[in-house]
Order: structure tokens, then C-alpha cells, then sequence
């Protein structure tokens, strides 16, 4: 382990973790834009999977980590229309925690990750047993157009097609020529619950299903210094919650994929709830009932983060 001052990174990781994980992500990132030497907006490249492709595309397209911090509406629905570009990704919390009562909800992209040793021939066998979503998130989509961003060479968002069950990088240089909003549709399409994304013949669906973060999928060279924020990654291992085992695999997962890149010579930091952060998110990342309370925790880590102006890196 060593230090590294805390700076704008060349490249910004935002992993997937649900309406709470998105709450944390903003929050902490708003937190740590209260410093000097850092801008959460500029960034060289932004990766995004998952609820973290909604934070991501939200930077890129110019708006504040904290304009995402408002409450959500009283009676969201998936179809309800937006007012404006802040309560981007409200509708699709809204269809979310509707959803999260069901077990499948919280866990399915998650535990799909479980399965990254076997490879796409593995993915594509378990996502072919799990029924197709039918939640939409085509208002989501319709937020992401509105507000105007577009794949300029800074955004990337990790999705899954469902047939071959292969990972694919949009925004890459080669890579599907999806719009970002239906890039951000794919990968927050939680397997059994969203409705998968129709491109060119496939379906796309969660980025999780392949990893927590899709760290080693970034353009990071020798010094540059890569920020990963891992919502899940602070999960612990408890008999009473068996999704609390998936925190392992989303810490071995950001932490093989953190070695790939500093064997390019890149600096790699990850960043994982604190303690606070991390009881007030719980293991139900689908819940939006604390939602507040992550956001409190999320911006006081990420204040602390700033006051210490330096970064622990693996």
C-alpha cells in the first residue's frame, strides 16, 4: 500500500450497485469536489457500469454530482415524465425499488459476477435461465437524450449481450455504435426484472453480469491515475445475509482487474464505502428507503477523503 495525492484522475470508474450504490457514488463524488485538486467533471475518461453509467454519463455531460442528491418523487413510476436533467435516473430508481421487494432484484447482476472465471460460455448459460425483464427504463433513456450527451471519446459503459454472453465496452474505439441512452438502458437492464436493450440483433443487459466495475476495460497508460468507486465492495461475509458474500467477489474482482492496469504502469486507487456509508447502505441495494441516509454518510466519506488530500492505493 502507499499514498497518492488526491487529484482529478485521468480516468474515473463507477461501478454498479443499485439505486443505493448510485446515491453513494454521487454523494461521495460531491463530497470530494468540496476540495481544491478535485473536479469530478473532468476527468479524461469516464467508465461506467451499471447504476455507475448513469453517474457517468451525467459527468460527461457537464452536470454536478450533487444535482443528482434530490429527493425522489412521492409516487415514481417507470412512465412518469421528468422535469428536469437533475432528477436524472429518478424513473428508473423509481421502477427499481419497486422491484427490489423481489429477491431476484438485488442480487441478480451481482451474482452473475460470480461467474467471471468461467468466461462469456458461462454468462451466456446463466442468463439464458433467467426469465426476460419487462420493467422499462425507456424514461430513463428519454432523461440521458435530454440532457444531451453523446459518446465524444470520454465515455465508455460496460453492457452484456445475453446471446453470446460477451462484455462489450461502448464508446470504445471499435466498439457498438448504441446511443448512450441506450447504451446506460443496457447496462442498468438488471437480468429478470429490467427489459433487456434490442441492438443490431442482440440483447443487451447489466454490465454487472460481467463485473462489479469493468476496471481492466479502461485506456489508462504508465502514471495515470485511475479513481474506482465500488459500491459493493464493502460488503462482509454474515450468515443472516447471504447477499453479503457477493462483497468478496466484488473486491477480488476490482482487485485482479486493478493489477491489470498497473502492470501497464497506471496508478489505481479503489474506493469502497466506509463503515457509515456502509451500514446505511445495508445489503438491499435496490431498497431507495435509506436513500437519504447514504447520501449523508456518501458526502461526509467523501469530505473526509478531500480534508486528507491523499488517496490509499493498492
Amino acid at each position: 500500500m502507499s499514498d497518492m495525492p488526491l487529484t482529478t484522475p485521468a480516468v474515473l470508474v463507477l461501478g454498479g450497485g443499485g439505486i443505493l450504490g448510485e446515491a453513494w457514488m454521487s454523494s461521495l463524488l460531491s463530497g470530494l469536489d468540496e476540495g481544491t485538486e478535485f473536479d469530478a467533471r473532468a476527468a479524461r475518461q469516464y467508465l461506467g457500469t451499471s447504476a455507475g453509467s448513469i453517474v457517468a454519463a451525467s459527468l460527461v455531460a457537464g452536470l454536478a454530482p450533487g444535482s443528482r442528491l434530490g429527493d425522489l418523487p412521492q409516487a415514481p413510476t417507470v412512465e412518469a415524465q421528468a422535469t428536469s436533467p437533475a432528477s436524472l435516473g429518478n424513473r428508473a430508481r423509481g421502477a427499481a425499488s419497486e422491484a427490489g421487494r423481489s429477491v431476484i432484484a438485488p442480487l441478480a447482476a451481482l451474482a452473475l459476477s460470480s461467474s467471471a472465471a468461467g468466461g462469456a460460455a458461462l454468462r451466456r448459460t446463466a442468463l439464458a435461465r433467467i426469465p426476460t425483464g419487462r420493467r422499462s427504463l425507456e424514461e430513463l433513456g428519454r432523461e440521458i437524450e435530454r440532457v444531451g450527451v453523446e459518446f465524444d471519446g470520454r465515455l465508455r459503459v460496460a453492457v452484456v449481450a445475453v446471446e453470446t454472453g460477451r462484455r462489450h465496452i461502448v464508446g470504445a474505439p471499435g466498439g457498438l455504435h448504441m446511443s448512450v441512452s441506450q447504451a446506460v438502458q443496457a447496462s442498468c437492464a438488471i437480468p429478470g426484472v429490467f427489459r433487456p436493450v434490442l441492438f443490431d440483433g442482440n440483447s443487451y443487459v447489466d454490465g454487472g453480469a460481467w463485473s462489479p466495475t469493468n476496471m481492466d476495460a479502461v485506456e489508462a497508460t504508465r502514471d495515470d491515475l485511475v479513481i474506482c468507486l465500488n459500491p459493493t465492495g464493502a460488503f462482509r461475509p454474515t450468515l443472516s445475509e447471504p447477499a453479503s458474500g457477493l462483497g468478496p467477489i466484488s473486491r477480488a474482482a476490482a482487485s485482479a482487474e486493478a493489477l491489470v492496469l498497473k502492470r501497464r504502469g497506471a496508478r489505481v486507487a479503489t474506493i469502497a464505502p466506509d463503515r457509515a456509508s456502509a451500514v446505511a447502505m445495508g445489503t438491499n441495494l435496490m431498497d431507495a428507503t435509506p436513500r437519504r441516509t447514504v447520501i449523508e454518510a456518501g458526502l461526509a466519506q467523501g469530505r473526509r477523503l478531500a480534508s486528507r488530500s491523499h488517496l490509499r492505493a493498492a
